[in-house]
């Protein structure tokens, strides 16, 4: 029975996030006057369907996206037919350019408005729990709090000469003003006020991780161990509380991570609390750096719950989803740059259904706000310059715009066919890797 839930939760949250997302380019067609031929939920072969007017509604067999294919377009069909014919107004080609970025762009767009609508209405339903401080526990090595002159124990007094006195309204304030430029941070130190700042570009940059703050009275606790793996052999527990690696204190995400990664195979020290109770222990991390244990942060100051009205809660969402693109961002950084392990870090469909099952557990909110993100990884990795996706068909469309010639077919159709390859190869990569690790 649990086998059937994960199932239709993976289907049905899958299902959802490729029929918004291939909604927005048919609705954008159609409002510049193209003709749809195929609207289909999954890649060819063709399952089943029907026909409605010019265009075929239908699923496919391969469960890895969905495509519209409008009349006109060389797109993952390959049909290049066409070309042998005069256009037809009502063809993709036949459109001014402006016309056809839109298009092309609005499946994105309509996978950002669904992630956007979803935490309207979980900010709504839920209001915000903010923490009440805004003293610094601890800057992250590099980052853009770090080069600014933050240190641990400053207490942020204002942001652009907008006070703060809670930690949420600040790194809003500070999403809002890096986006303008440089910020100025009124902040007491030893009892003494400075004014600190923080250099926007640095803040934009995903690869320095963010801001790098983290507010004081806040601890990494630890998720269920994997079963079999040194943290679980070690015996560290739900909610034990990291203390320090090999010596080093532990007040952030990164630093564990780090910490672990630079001793793959040797062996570490671990101390961790259990309550009131200090431990510690020896283990070997595995030979790619990891020792099994998910980590979060705990925040364990003071509190306050905020209440939105319906309109309240529409800014409230907009700034959590611009913090959580700007931190999937982050993440993919990492992985470029190799700072994370891709294999542990990646997860294909058997990973995505565990989380949707996990999430869906929890409650309808917690299901929604999962889709709501997994809504703008598809966005995000879909507007990436890259073959056979909706930025590589940009990029066609950014070159002909400048020279004033569109990309020759032959180059063209080589260019989506090793997109699409290199594409396969990633679904068969991601669905083994979920294998090994499931």
């Amino acid at each position: 029975m649990q086998f059937l839930k994960t199932v239709l939760d993976f289907v049905v949250t899958l299902g959802v996030l490729v029929f918004v997302h291939e909604l927005g380019h048919f609705l954008a067609a159609k409002l510049c006057g193209m003709r749809v031929d195929r609207f289909s939920i999954g890649f060819p072969p063709r399952a089943f369907g029907r026909k409605f007017g010019e265009t075929d509604y239908c699923v496919s067999w391969l469960p890895i996206g969905g495509y519209v294919k409008i009349a006109g377009m060389v797109d993952e069909s390959m049909d290049v037919e066409f070309l042998n014919k005069p256009a037809e107004p009502w063809e993709f080609r036949s459109k001014p350019i402006w016309q056809r970025m839109i298009v092309l762009s609005a499946g994105v767009m309509m996978n950002l408005i669904l992630a956007l609508v979803i935490f309207w209405a979980v900010h709504y339903s839920t209001g915000k729990t903010l923490r009440e401080t805004t003293e610094v526990g601890y800057v992250a090595e590099e980052s853009a709090a770090a080069r600014a002159g933050l240190k641990e124990g400053d207490r942020i007094l204002s942001v652009n000469d907008n006070p703060v006195s809670a930690w949420e309204p600040m790194l809003d304030a500070l999403f809002a003003g890096v986006t303008r430029g440089d910020v100025a941070l009124a902040v007491r130190r030893s009892g003494r006020d400075t004014v600190l700042l923080l250099a926007g570009r640095d803040a934009r940059d995903p690869g320095r991780a963010g801001f790098g703050l983290v507010p004081a009275n806040t601890e990494i606790v630890v998720g269920p161990p994997e079963p079999g793996k040194p943290a679980e052999r070690l015996g560290l527990k739900v909610q034990d509380v990291l203390v320090s690696i090999n010596g080093v204190p532990i007040r952030d995400l990164q630093k564990v991570l780090q910490l672990v990664k630079q001793n793959a195979g040797k062996q570490i020290t671990i101390a961790w609390r259990r309550g009131s109770e200090q431990m510690n222990g020896t283990t070997v991390p595995t030979p790619d750096g990891h020792i099994g244990i998910p980590i979060g942060e705990n925040y364990t100051g003071p509190r306050t719950h905020v209440d939105y009205t319906l309109l309240g809660a529409l800014p409230a969402g907009a700034r959590y989803m611009v913090y959580v693109t700007i931190s999937f961002a982050d993440q993919m950084w990492q992985l470029v740059t190799g700072k994370v392990s891709f294999s542990q870090s990646v997860g294909g469909p058997i990973k995505i259904a565990q989380l949707a099952s996990q999430s869906s557990d929890l409650g309808l909110l917690t299901y929604l706000s999962f889709m709501a993100l997994l809504s703008i990884n598809l966005a995000i990795i879909n507007i990436l310059p890259f073959p056979a996706l909706d930025g590589g068909h940009l990029s066609f469309l950014v070159y002909e715009a400048v020279f004033r010639r569109e990309v020759p077919l032959a180059v063209k159709l080589g260019l989506q066919k090793v997109g699409i390859a290199v594409l396969l190869a990633f679904m068969a990569f991601v669905v083994i890797n979920d294998i090994i690790h499931f």
